[in-house]
């Protein structure tokens, strides 16, 4: 008779599986955006058609650059009113907020919700090595912590 001196076999105990916890498991990756040679037109023309209050502005590398909003848009509407010239002209470059908060791909839902708190920001675009791949909005942190369970509200 042969015996075997490896033993009983034990069950590996199973170990719940934790929901990632990072901005790019739950940002928005379909994203509309603007160049900086674009018109204001073309820009007033996208947000009605897609309903949406703004949009990050890229360079031919995807580095992001700015950020044109509606108010951006609205200020050239106003300033076409005081001039007497009822049409919307420039280019983005001219009207878009340059100075953009972002946040990592990687970084915590947990700390972006910081951030928004901190901030009164509605809206973060989302880099990962210098480039834009996403935006994360309040709504989608809300989303992600309703997918938690409260035992498993854990730093990744």
């Amino acid at each position: 008779m042969v015996k075997s001196y490896r033993g009983i076999a034990q069950e590996t105990p199973t170990v719940p599986k934790i929901p990632s916890l990072i901005v790019a498991d739950y940002m928005a990756t379909h994203l509309v955006t603007f160049s900086p040679d674009q018109s204001i037109q073309e820009v007033v023309r996208k947000l009605l058609t897609r309903r949406i209050s703004g949009a990050p502005v890229v360079n031919d590398r995807q580095e992001l650059v700015g950020v044109i909003s509606e108010g951006d848009c609205l200020k050239e509407v106003v300033k076409g009113k005081y001039d007497n010239l009822p049409i919307l002209s420039g280019k983005v470059r001219d009207h878009m907020s340059s100075n953009v908060i972002s946040i990592d791909a990687e970084m915590n839902i947990f700390e972006a919700a910081n951030m928004f708190l901190n901030r009164r920001i509605r809206r973060f675009p989302v880099l990962k090595n210098g480039k834009l791949v996403g935006q994360i909005s309040q709504k989608d942190v809300m989303k992600a912590v309703l997918k938690l369970k409260s035992a498993t509200w854990q730093y990744r």
